[in-house]
Order: C-alpha cells, then structure tokens, then sequence
C-alpha cells in the first residue's frame, strides 16, 4: 500500500477525521438502498411513474452499484483511493440533485444509476481507507463504528423516508444528500491520506501501455451488459409476456454477454474474476448464498411498503415502522452475537441464516389473509432478521477463507458485487410475480378486490423468497466445510494478502475485520 506523503489527518488534530468522512458516505450510499421505500406510493402520484418505472427506481442503483463495484476497486487502487472517493461522493451529490428535481419518472430512473455509480466508488474505497489510516487497537475500533453505522443505515433507511415523504415532500429524501456529502468532502480533503494498490506500484504488473491498461475493462463492460440485460429481460417479460420479442432479445443478449464475459476472463491477464475461484466448491456455493440471501431476504420489502400504504392506508412514518423489527433483530444479534459467530465452523452461521431467512419469509405466506393488518408481518420480519444477523457477519470472512490468500481482495469484491446483483435481480423478479396478482385490477376495481390482488401477491413472492432461502442453506450446509474455508490460519493468510490482486480495492484484512464486527448485517 502505498501512501501519499505528508499526512492530511494532522491538519486537523484529530485521529478520528477519516473515520467520520468514511462512516458518513458509506450510511450516505446504503441509506439510499432502502430510503426510497416508504416514498414510493408518493413518487408514484407525483410523476404519474407505473409499476414497472417504480422497480427501476429502486433496481437500477443496486444494479449501477453491483454491475461497477469491481472496477471501481481497480481504479482506487491504480488512481488514488481517496481521490476516487471524492469523486464518488460528488458523483453521488450531482445525482442525487437530479433524483430531487427530476420532473418525470425516465429522468428519475436515470439519475438513480448515475447515483448507484458515485456508489460503487465510494463503497469500493472504504476499507482500504480505513485500513490506511488505521493501525492496530485503532482499526479495530474504526471498523467496529463502520460497521455499526452500516447496520444503522438498514434500520433508519424507511423510517427516515417515511419522515421525510410525510413532513417535507418525497424529493427532500434525495436533497437531503447534498449537504450531509458536502460535508464528507470537505472532511476527506482535510483529513484523509491518500493511497493506491498494487496496480499503481512500479514493477507490479506486465501489462504494456498506459495505467490504465492495468484495468479489466472489456470484463466489466460485459458483466455491466450482462447484468443489465438480464435484469430489463425479467421485468419486460412480467410486464409485456415471456414469448415477446424484446423479452427474449434482452434475455438472450444477457446470456451472449456472459458467455463473452467468461471467454475474456480467462484471457486477460488481470480478470475481473478469476473464474478458477469458481471451481472451488465452497467458494462458488458461498457466492449463491450471497445472491440468493441478498434476493430473499430484502426485495420483497419494496412490495410491502406498496401495501401498508396503499391498502391498510398507513402513513409514510407508520410504513416504515412497520418493517424494522427487521432491521433492529438483525442488528441485535450482530452487535450481541458477531464475535461468538465467528468462532463457529462458517457453514453454520450461515446456513442456518439462510435457513432462518427462509422461515421468516414463510410466516407471512402463512399468516396473512385478506383481513390482516401490519403486525401480521412482524414475526417472519423478526425471524428473518435473526437469520441476516446469523449470516451476514460470517459471509464475508466465510468467502475470504475460501479463496487463496492471493485473491483475499477479488474474493471480498465477489461477495459484495453478488450481493447488490441478488438484491437488484430480486426486485425484477419478484416485481414481475407481484404485477401478475394485480393484473386486470382497473381503476374502477372495489377496495376489497385491490386488497386480495397486493394479499395475494405478497404471499406468492414471499414463498419464493422462503423456499430460495431453504435451498440455499441447506447447499450451504451440505458443501462448505471448515477444512476448506473459515479456518484460521485461511482467514488470516487472506488479510495478510489483502494488498495483492483485488477486484475491489477492498484489503482482504479489513473485510475480515468488518465482517468481524458485523458490517455485512446491512443491505
């Protein structure tokens, strides 16, 4: 690693300056994940936006955010990893002006992905951040606090919409960025040292040409069109049929995508992914469980706000109420649980996350009915939220393990980028088997029909969500072992190889660390 000369954290007197400009942009772009939840039915009256404009809304920053999450760490590493996060957090600010001045649901949509892009510069640059400007008792201390506010972030994102939509207006939840990332400027170029990676080090690299040429830049092309493609594919055929011609064009285009994408990969000399961490067993199960527990455990929140505030007329406040014993079990079990967690053989953890996620998905399917209120929800909320608290701590640390010491920071960008690809290809398709239930329900449709249509339509995508979970954890259970993965001297070989090839910029060491203290607990 290497560090700028002269240290910026002395102009200001205070050792924790970075770990306040860090902390604050990391709740700044996960806040935005889930903030946009409760504001929803009113974003839908205010720009006339349909359905299918509502899933964008909320799909297209994760998808931004998973599809460039790799190379964004590349580019800290070769660039300056804080120069990158200025530019993500001014990226992010300019964003999400757009997002509050936007007059029409197509400018929304598209502003969101610019958003989800200064994301993944500032997601990809934490760590390393924290790493360089931390040492010892220290960093620990900061990881603990970062992890802490990432839990934070989950909990306050649909309370803090719901205020915000109900006292000032839906706009204000994406104004309220700009001063809070003034600030996190303003503190970084004060206080934060930069650093790059081994792709910026003489000598480190074969590759010919300019600096830029260290980047696989073919790989992420094809894995944002990919994503993309498949992404627009299952939304366009909920909303228009499966046998359409754009459907199956988008569908097939997103197969040709990733069949280029594996094609490169094993050609270039500094893949994205190296696609030999796949035939690892462990490893590639570990990765599923990623996208599969990102995909059940969150997306179909999105739909239960619709209906806490459409149906039961819940106000904006009360609808993001209602879905944080979530949030707040989850943070309880890491805050109380993390350090126990991780003594454990890792497919415990977290296949009896997953397997918990799946019941607290069930229990809805099984308890709501036409007549139900809000509280139907809060046992599967609860449960589920002592599943993501199980499992999410470990799965980080879990994946570093499984990957050779080497490849300690692709691994941890693997884990991050597949989790944002679950949730962004959970709300596609779970959004498609919603719209279906509410298929034929016109404006003159009685109140009791549009009730049993979102009823109806929670409980098919919750029993999706529910049996994803179990299959998951039980291929959790059944392949990860101990000897291949979480052991000791495994994860601490993949700290100590944080600085070597990485497809995040993220240091293996300080996603053990964060993973330790429970950092993953959020979205």
């Amino acid at each position: 690693m290497q560090n700028a000369p002269g240290t910026a954290a002395g102009r200001t007197g205070g050792k924790w300056w970075p770990l306040v400009a860090v902390t604050l942009g990391n709740f700044l772009l996960l806040v935005d994940v889930t903030i946009v939840n409760t504001a929803l039915p009113r974003i839908a009256d205010g720009l006339h936006a349909s359905f299918t404009s509502l899933q964008w809304v909320m799909d297209i920053y994760a998808l931004a955010l998973a599809a460039l999450l790799m190379v964004a760490g590349s580019a800290a590493d070769l660039f300056g990893r804080r120069r990158l996060y200025v530019a993500g957090l001014t990226l992010f600010a300019l964003a999400s002006l757009a997002c509050g001045l936007a007059p029409d649901a197509g400018l929304l949509v598209a502003a969101r992905a610019v958003q989800g892009v200064g994301a993944a510069a500032m997601f990809a640059t934490n760590t390393p951040l924290l790493m360089a400007a931390y040492q010892g008792r220290d960093r620990g201390v900061a990881f603990g606090v970062w992890g802490g506010t990432s839990g934070a972030a989950a909990a306050i994102g649909p309370v803090l919409g719901g205020v915000l939509t109900e006292y000032a207006n839906w706009r204000a939840i994406f104004l309220v960025n700009l001063p809070l990332t003034a600030v996190a400027v303003w503190i970084t170029l004060r206080s934060v040292r930069e650093s790059h990676g081994d792709l910026a080090r003489p000598g480190t690299d074969s590759v010919k040409g300019s600096p830029a040429a260290r980047i696989d830049w073919p790989g992420a092309a094809l894995f944002t069109a990919c994503a993309g493609a498949l992404t627009y594919g299952l939304m366009r055929g909920g909303e228009r049929g499966w046998t359409e011609r754009g459907t199956l064009v988008s569908l097939a285009g997103a197969g040709l995508a990733l069949l280029v994408f594996v094609v490169v990969e094993r050609r270039v000399r500094r893949p994205l992914l190296d696609l030999g961490l796949l035939r690892r067993p462990a490893f590639a199960v570990l990765m599923a469980a990623a996208l599969l527990l990102q995909a059940a455990a969150f997306p179909y929140l999105t739909f239960v706000g619709l209906w806490v505030q459409n149906v039961l007329g819940l106000s904006p406040v009360q609808a993001g109420l209602a879905v944080t014993p979530m949030a707040l079990t989850s943070l309880l079990v890491g805050a109380l649980g993390g350090r126990h967690l991780q003594r454990m053989a890792p497919q415990l953890p977290v296949g009896i996350g997953l397997l918990l996620v799946g019941a607290g998905a069930l229990l809805p399917y099984a308890l709501l009915g036409a007549g139900s209120g809000w509280a139907a929800l809060v046992p599967g909320l609860a449960v589920s939220g002592l599943g993501i608290g199980t499992a999410m701590p470990v799965l980080v640390s879990a994946a570093l393990g499984a990957a050779p010491p080497q490849r300690a920071g692709m691994a941890s960008g693997a884990v991050n980028t597949f989790r944002q690809l679950g949730y962004a290809l959970g709300i596609a398709l779970l959004g498609t088997v919603f719209a279906d239930a509410l298929h034929g329900l016109g404006p003159g449709a009685s109140r009791e029909a549009v009730g049993a249509g979102y009823v109806t339509g929670l409980t098919h995508i919750m029993l999706i969500s529910g049996v994803v979970a179990l299959v998951a954890g039980l291929l959790v259970l059944a392949v990860v072992r101990r000897g291949g993965v979480g052991a000791d001297g495994a994860d601490g070989g993949a700290g100590q190889a944080g600085g070597g090839e990485r497809g995040t910029g993220a240091d293996g060491g300080a996603d053990a660390a964060a993973a330790r203290t429970g950092a993953s607990a959020g979205v």
